[in-house]
């Protein structure tokens, strides 16, 4: 039985597809269950692009900006947990920076995972090969099993 579940999002519905799987799993199991759901938000962009006129440059965030980041991260994840822990779920929280995939591995081996549970685009062929998989790079890079639930079609990325 899985008792410490690895949810990583990402802020977008798509993102959030697997949480409704996670729910009916969840709801399944018998009420002295003791399962633990650790919802990862990781921060990639660690820079922006400032523009003017037909010049523009790369600049990193102040730390007050990362701050900022930080905190809109937790709030949505703390938004987030309200479903999981009205039924009677134990919620964690991460926030974390860096590349999502190494991230995602790094924070199931602290936490001890026994499941990843996470969304795909569903992207293939090239632009699969353009825009990478994260959820590729966890599959293969994993030691412990990762539930991959594909975003219904027409789901919004917002």
């Amino acid at each position: 039985m899985f008792e410490k579940i690895l949810v990583p999002l990402d802020g977008s519905r798509v993102g959030e597809a697997a949480l409704p799987v996670i729910e009916r799993l969840i709801d399944k199991l018998p009420p002295e269950a003791n399962i633990e759901v650790t919802l990862l938000g990781v921060i990639t962009l660690l820079r922006h692009w400032i523009v003017v006129g037909e010049a523009s440059a790369p600049v990193s965030y102040t730390e007050e900006e990362l701050k900022l980041i930080k905190e809109r991260v937790t709030n949505y994840l703390q938004r987030t947990a309200e479903s999981l822990e009205s039924r009677g779920v134990t919620v964690k929280n991460m926030v974390s920076t860096g590349n999502a995939a190494e991230e995602i591995l790094k924070a199931a081996g602290e936490i001890n995972a026994d499941l990843i549970a996470m969304s795909t685009h569903g992207r293939s062929g090239l632009r699969r090969m353009a825009f990478g998989s994260i959820t590729d790079k966890v599959l293969r890079g994993a030691s412990i099993p990762v539930l991959m639930v594909r975003a219904p079609e027409g789901t919004a990325n917002v």
